[in-house]
């Protein structure tokens, strides 16, 4: 999976602690990479998560929906980490 180094976007020029917040997950963040940014089909992103293609596609319409959410009513974005226990 990919590591980003910026897990944390926001609205310019707004107080962080006058923002709410979307959370997008690794595997949103993943989906979102493979297919819309590496242009990859959605069965070939769901071999390379491991997943049904199903599931990716579950998963990249939660991701679109935050990130819509997100740039429409001018909220941050977090991305989630896994924990690595």
């Amino acid at each position: 999976f990919f590591d980003p180094k910026v897990t944390y976007f926001k609205p310019r020029a707004v107080p962080l602690s006058m923002l709410e917040e979307v959370g997008l997950s690794i595997d949103e963040l993943e989906a979102l990479r493979l297919c819309d940014y590496k242009n990859l089909e959605q069965t070939e992103a769901a071999k390379k998560m491991k997943i049904s293609q199903s599931t990716l596609q579950r998963i990249l319409t939660s991701a679109r929906k935050k990130l819509a959410q997100a740039l429409i009513e001018g909220k941050a974005i977090k991305i989630r980490k896994k924990d690595k226990n």
